[in-house]
C-alpha cells in the first residue's frame, strides 16, 4: 500500500521563527460565562481590589469564606503585589488560590487597576 504524509499543520503566520509540531492545532473558545462557568476556590477565599487614591497604591484585600479580610496586600504594580501574596500563601504554607482561572482573574484585576491608578481613571471597578 501507498504511504502519504500527514501534511504539515497550517502555522499561524505571524510566527517566523517556529515550526508547528505534530500535536499543533487550533482550539475555538467558547465564551466564558461569568456565572454558569464560576468556580469557588475550595477554601472559599477571595480578594477585593480597591485604590488607594490618597497613597498613590492598590490595596487587595484577601477574604476567607466567611467574608473575614485575612490580609491586606499594598502596592503600586500588578507584579508586585500578585508576587508578595503568591509568595506570602507559599511561605506561610497557605492555600489560599488554587485554580488556574482565579489566578489569572486576580492577575488580570490587578493590571486593570495598575493602569487606572497609572492613568488616575477612577471609574476602575473589580469584576
Amino acid at each position: 500500500h501507498s504511504f502519504f504524509p500527514m501534511p504539515e499543520p497550517e502555522r499561524p503566520t505571524w510566527v517566523k521563527d517556529k515550526t508547528a509540531s505534530k500535536e499543533y492545532e487550533v482550539v475555538q473558545t467558547k465564551p466564558y460565562d461569568d456565572y454558569k462557568d464560576f468556580k469557588m476556590e475550595p477554601a472559599g477565599h477571595y480578594i477585593v481590589v480597591k485604590l488607594l487614591w490618597d497613597r498613590n497604591q492598590i490595596s487587595v484585600l484577601v477574604c476567607s469564606k466567611d467574608h473575614e479580610v485575612v490580609k491586606e496586600f499594598r502596592g503600586r504594580r500588578a507584579q508586585d503585589l500578585y508576587h508578595a501574596m503568591f509568595s506570602y500563601e507559599e511561605e506561610h504554607n497557605l492555600q489560599w488560590f488554587t485554580l488556574k482561572d482565579h489566578i489569572a482573574y486576580i492577575g488580570k484585576e490587578l493590571k486593570k487597576a495598575e493602569i487606572a491608578l497609572a492613568l488616575g481613571n477612577s471609574s476602575y471597578f473589580q469584576e
